[in-house]
Order: structure tokens, then sequence, then C-alpha cells
């Protein structure tokens, strides 16, 4: 019976392609984290995000939003995510470029620093929004009777996905 072993640079392949689709996907999640309507739900009728607080009129079945009420908390969210699409864009693309002029054995060590930093204003922009809630919805429903939405969650999952990315790029070295 014969074993099928890859070869070095078939797993390196495979690797490159594990850790592109794995920022691909990351960005992904932080772009919808990040512009998406549900960082908090109230009953499925009312929510929250970063940006407006909108609520779901049943009369014209379109939902009705107004800008949210700018306080500090909220703003240093707003700031955070936008910081960790930002970095995690800037790594990709630096990704990119270090794919094709890097020399042989060359780390992507910007390219790690960059989704690592992205992974820390992330993880920053939801913990604010998890201890300030009450500062950050001020005037809003009473809060007992709502949920953290999924654009919320979103932002919680990028946190471990964006920092292992980050010490994968930090760790892979380019091959011939």
């Amino acid at each position: 019976m014969l074993l099928y072993k890859p070869d070095r640079d078939l797993k390196m392949a495979y690797l490159l392609m594990f850790v592109t689709l794995l920022h691909l996907i990351t960005l992904a999640m932080l772009f919808v984290a990040t512009m998406e309507k549900s960082w908090w739900v109230w009953d499925g009728m009312e929510n929250s995000d970063l940006w407006y607080n909108c609520r779901f009129d049943n009369s014209t079945e379109t939902w009705l939003c107004s800008s949210t009420k700018e306080t500090d908390w909220l703003q240093a969210v707003q700031v955070l995510m936008v910081l960790s699409v930002v970095f995690s864009s800037v790594s990709f693309l630096v990704f990119l470029g270090q794919l094709f002029t890097m020399s042989k054995g060359g780390l992507f060590y910007f390219t790690g620093l960059c989704q690592v930093f992205a992974g820390l204003t992330a993880f920053s922009a939801a913990l604010i929004y998890t201890l300030h809630i009450t500062e950050i919805l001020p005037d809003s429903k009473q809060l007992s009777s709502g949920r953290f939405g999924y654009c919320f969650i979103l932002a919680w999952l990028c946190v471990p996905l964006l920092l292992c990315s980050g010490i994968i790029y930090i760790h892979l070295r380019k091959k011939e």
C-alpha cells in the first residue's frame, strides 16, 4: 500500500491558500460587522448599530433610521472598527505585494503585524461596546429587553481569527 506524501511546495501552496482565504473571510466579517445594522437588537423590530438607530415600520414595511447620538464611547468604537478594517485591508495588499516581490526566505512581518493590529483594534472596539453599552445607548429603550446582535458577535469572532492569521503571517516564510 502506497501512502501519498505531498511535497513541501504543495504544502506551502495549501498554506498560502488557507491564509489568503482566512484573511479574506475575516476582512469580509469585519466589513459586515462595521457597516451592518445589528449591534444591539430589541424584539426584531428595532435595532442599533455603530451609525444608526432603526425601527421597522409595519405600515410601510420599511426600516426607518436616524443617526445615533454621538457619545465618546460610540465614537471610540466607530474609529476602532474602521481602523481594524483599514489595518486588515492594508495587510492584505501588503501580503499580495510581498508575495510577488519579496526574495526567497523572507518573512511576512509587516503583513502579520498589520493583521495583529487589526485584531487588537477589533478587540478594543468590541470590549468598549460590551462594557459601555449603557453610555453608548443612553436614550434607547430599556436595555434589559434587548440583546447583542449578530454584528457584535461577528466583531468578537474576528478577534481570534485576525490574531491567528497575524501569527501565521509572522511565521510564514516565502519559498520559491
